[in-house]
């Protein structure tokens, strides 16, 4: 049998050494290297998506592994990864070291400097567990193997305010809607209020992991409040300076945990940085860093950012920035903030709409926000983006997924009915509209038709005016000055002048037009004007 074997190893030098031994294995077959744990997390990930048989059967961790260390990761890849035998490579042979490593989970110790005989040993006996585990996983019950675990998604606020917690609270909300299960841990550790949020009064907190060793789903349950809303809550401390005891170290335990057991963890991480905080971004699968479209919060985005690559915990390209109260007639807009920090942005930006969350914030009510708030509309649209909202494959998929549809079904039919009422509503309005409309465009015909006609009386008398004192056609120049100007749809209007004294009368009947003009209803409106004749009229 062939056993294939990855080593992580943070020195180059030692990298190189584990290699050229590991080459003269019999049966082994060495992947190359990876340098720190970020990269082991990722390839083992990415190969247990694939499949089970895609995995090695041995994992070698260095000692000198970074940024997270070496007992911390070997627990993480044994909750994450139970099929895969882990060995820690050590330069440490105390009795301390060797029950923390069996207690993380390793399948056996190969000390520093390394001896071909010892190595094979360790490989071999990792590699045949790991073959007797594979076979137990897959006799009939593939579901009991996870995979990589569920998905962390930490959020950050570029700074104080921004909305990190409405944030997170939502996202979990959202992810729970969908049928999934959901863990919402909240690591602002000295100002966290995920507690005021949701109105939960409970005594436990992730402080008091703290003084745990080995934190374990049956430790943790005690600690865990499990809410109406089905989210389990693990509550930042009370007491703000007991947050100092939460270190990277309690935070990993933490997050594995919470993940070994739910589709989807939360984590609120505020707007401090601090060691568990750190472990937290590194974790997670999605980092998301809030910021508000001002100077101040951008620039605070970009400290972080930066920040965070020194130290090694997340590159800026694996940063998804989310804009908060959004509008826009803003100057900094999503793109800017995107090329200012380095990051990639959300495509659903949070509106600037806090009237929408004052009654139930005020009230510590978050998940009574109406679903037609814009900003519940948007963050749940973000847990889509993020996808978050998709029923998982394994445990119990089938329910889930039957039940995200039923409530997708909902929605849809919700918004459906919505679409229908306004149609009807227009169709009912639509009569009404066609009578208003009808009535004016045959005001404004009515309108029209006098304006012609007073004009067509002008014409005429002045023509037989002058018609009268040449002695010509006064009724023939009347008739041809009173039409000359009318349109030919009222070509059929009746046009008399006589004189009357001194004045010269012209009266003018036209027929006012039903709806389009040459459709005559029997409607007439009259024009008279006179003009002033001259010379002598006896």
């Amino acid at each position: 049998m062939t056993i294939r074997i990855l080593p992580a190893v943070g020195d180059i030098d030692s990298a190189a050494a584990l290699t050229t031994l590991l080459s003269q294995l019999a049966d082994a077959e060495p992947a190359p290297p990876v340098s720190d744990s970020t990269a082991l997390l990722d390839t083992l990930a990415r190969l247990a998506a694939e499949s089970l048989e895609e995995l090695p059967e041995v994992v070698l961790v260095h000692e000198r592994i970074g940024p997270v260390p070496a007992l911390d990761l070997v627990r993480d890849l044994v909750l994450r990864f139970p099929a895969v035998g882990v060995v820690l490579v050590t330069s440490d042979t105390s009795t301390g070291v060797l029950t923390a490593a069996m207690d993380s989970g390793a399948r056996g110790i190969v000390n520093l400097p390394l001896s071909y005989d010892a190595l094979a040993e360790r490989v071999q006996a990792a590699a045949a567990w790991s073959t007797g585990m594979r076979r137990h996983l897959g006799s009939g019950t593939p579901e009991l193997y996870a995979g990589p675990g569920g998905t962390v998604v930490t959020v950050s606020g570029a700074k104080g305010g921004v909305g990190a917690t409405v944030t997170a609270v939502q996202l979990a909300l959202a992810a729970r809607a969908s049928g999934r299960t959901v863990a919402l841990l909240d690591l602002d550790l000295q100002s966290g209020d995920v507690a005021s949020y949701l109105d939960v009064q409970f005594r436990r907190s992730v402080a008091d992991l703290a003084g745990i060793t080995d934190i374990n789903q049956r430790v943790l349950q005690e600690a865990v409040y499990a809410h109406d809303t089905g989210i389990a809550l693990l509550l930042a401390p009370a007491e703000g300076e007991r947050g100092e005891e939460v270190t990277d170290r309690v935070a990993r335990q933490v997050l594995a945990t919470l993940r070994s057991r739910h589709d989807v963890v939360i984590v609120d991480c505020g707007s401090q940085m601090n060691a568990a905080t750190a472990a937290a971004v590194e974790m997670a699968d999605q980092a998301l860093l809030l910021v508000t479209p001002d100077v101040v919060a951008v620039r605070a985005a970009k400290r972080m950012v930066r920040l965070w690559d020194r130290l090694q915990i997340r590159k800026a390209e694996e940063t998804l920035t989310v804009v908060n109260r959004h509008s826009r007639g803003t100057e900094i807009q999503p793109s800017l903030v995107e090329k200012v920090t380095g990051t990639r942005v959300a495509r659903n930006a949070v509106p600037a709409a806090f009237k929408d969350l004052q009654s139930v914030v005020d009230a510590g009510r978050l998940q009574d926000l109406d679903a037609r708030s814009s900003v519940k509309q948007a963050l749940w649209s973000l847990a889509g983006e993020l996808e978050l909202v998709t029923a998982p494959e394994s445990g119990g998929g089938g329910r889930r997924r039957r039940a995200s549809a039923d409530r997708g079904a909902l929605v849809l039919r919700r918004k459906g009915g919505d679409r229908g009422s306004a149609t009807l509503e227009f169709a009912g309005m639509f009569p009404l509209l066609l009578v208003v409309m009808t009535i004016l465009w045959q005001a404004a015909l009515y309108g029209y038709t006098y304006t012609l006609a007073g004009n067509a009386a002008d014409e005429a008398a002045r023509a037989a005016t002058a018609a009268f004192a040449v002695d010509g056609d006064v009724a023939g120049a009347c008739e041809a000055a009173g039409t000359a100007n009318l349109p030919g749809a009222w070509s059929d209007t009746s046009i008399n002048c006589a004189a009357e004294g001194p004045v010269m009368r012209a009266e003018v009947e036209a027929n006012v037009p039903l709806f389009f003009p040459g459709f005559d209803a029997g409607w007439t409106v009259d024009g008279e004007a006179g003009a002033a004749l001259e010379g002598d009229t006896e």
